[in-house]
């Protein structure tokens, strides 16, 4: 099946990544560990706008200004926090919530901004760099979790991928919640699946015979093997969020995304380790106030109700909750009533993993003259949600065609944020 960009994996990358990464003798090692630990493993929920939102009509309002244009500001749970007008939703839930007012990049191209954003390095054409997900997956414990442990949802035109690490730490991608999960369940009879398996089990024997070193190191039998598993496991229904309350769907907005923020709730509830959740459009050159009031009208309910959600079933201090795009907007408006790619002061919100929360970090001029005060780096962002997930950001891992060690993070955790 073939869908562009937004494809969803075909039955044979569904096996692929079903498997391969839990299987190595290190994973088996660290499942080991996760189940003689006490501390529960951590996740990450990534809210991604693709197409670079403005921070204006979002996190970092400058109302009564040129620069702010025509959006107004709405107070929130923490007195003098504001947030632009649509957030009121999650202006009751800014107390979770760190607000990064001043991000910086040297990137503002939509595909190496996103490269950047998602991996927290620039675009380099001798190494192609993990997603924080793929990491994520790579140096956490596997526990007891039978489904893909790195999920995009409603995926964008440039999803997260493995980067060096291997295709098998790529995200799997599904689309609209509402919709069944396809090829996990085989059309025929269970007798008939039954006797496929024998026959192939036989010509693979057949195969091995003189070969068992070379058939082993391409790990097909394992990963047949845990795809089975996955294809009659249970945490399958995580992804079936029509068995949630209504009240608990209504609040999460009846949109894709919504139901996408619940089922990423739902997944990491089962030891999904990374779910991207994608809401794209927001590449605003024209109409930008208006394509920011119908964007927020998905973001604010579906934001909102995660934290919520999270929160109340203690879920919140071990899921990191990062919401962000590839770049910001200019303040100044165009002829066409847009804003154009803006590097130099945008915001990007964090909240949960036991990062501090209802608070600030830099802040950007009111008339857009000045530099913004504390500029925040994309990879000091990356370190900052690797140490609250628990890795260590200075950790290296070896790029193979290169032999280079690259360590998980080039940047240093933002210490405003971690409760350390």
């Amino acid at each position: 099946m073939d869908l562009g960009h937004t494809a969803l994996l075909d039955r044979r990358g569904f096996l692929a990544l079903a498997g391969v990464s839990w299987l190595t003798p290190v994973g088996r090692l660290l499942a080991d560990q996760a189940e003689r630990s006490k501390t529960p493993p951590r996740s990450i929920i990534l809210l991604w706008l693709g197409g670079g939102p403005s921070q204006l009509e979002t996190f970092d309002p400058h109302p009564n200004t040129r620069a702010g244009g025509d959006t107004k500001a709405i107070p929130t749970a923490v007195k003098g926090l504001q947030l632009a007008e649509g957030f009121e939703r999650l202006a009751d839930q800014i107390g979770s919530v760190a607000l990064i007012r001043s991000m910086v990049s040297k990137e503002g191209d939509h595909e190496r901004g996103t490269y950047l954003m998602k991996t927290g390095y620039r675009p380099d054409p001798t190494v192609e760099h993990p997603s924080i997900g793929a990491i994520c997956c790579h140096e956490m414990p596997v526990g007891h979790t039978d489904i893909p442990r790195h999920i995009s949802i409603m995926t964008g035109q440039w999803p997260s991928r493995g980067g060096f690490l291997g295709a098998q730490y790529d995200a799997f991608q599904v689309g609209d919640p509402s919709g069944k999960l396809p090829d996990v369940v085989s059309s025929l009879p269970t007798e008939r699946v039954a006797g496929r398996v024998g026959d192939l089990d036989v010509v693979e024997r057949a195969f091995a015979r003189g070969r068992r070193a070379r058939v082993d190191a391409t790990l097909h039998r394992d990963v047949m093997a845990r795809a089975r598993v996955m294809m009659s496991s249970a945490q399958l229904k995580a992804f079936d969020v029509s068995t949630e309350p209504e009240s608990v769907r209504k609040a999460y907005g009846d949109s894709a995304f919504g139901r996408g923020c619940l089922a990423a709730r739902r997944l990491v509830e089962v030891g999904v380790r990374c779910v991207e959740v994608n809401l794209g459009g927001w590449d605003a050159h024209v109409n930008n106030h208006e394509i920011h009031r119908n964007r927020l009208k998905e973001l604010d309910p579906g934001f909102s109700a995660l934290l919520r959600d999270l929160a109340d079933r203690k879920l919140l201090d071990r899921t990191v909750v990062v919401c962000a795009g590839e770049f910001g907007r200019t303040p100044k408006i165009n002829g066409l009533g847009g804003r154009d790619h803006w590097t130099n002061g945008f915001s990007v919100a964090l909240a949960g993993g036991g990062l501090r929360g209802g608070l600030a970090v830099g802040a950007t001029d009111p008339e857009a003259i000045k530099d913004p005060v504390r500029p925040v780096q994309v990879e000091d962002v990356h370190a900052t949600i690797l140490t609250a997930v628990g890795l260590n950001p200075v950790k290296e891992n070896v790029a193979p065609a290169t032999g280079r060690p690259i360590k998980l993070s080039a940047g240093r955790p933002l210490p405003e944020l971690l409760a350390i």
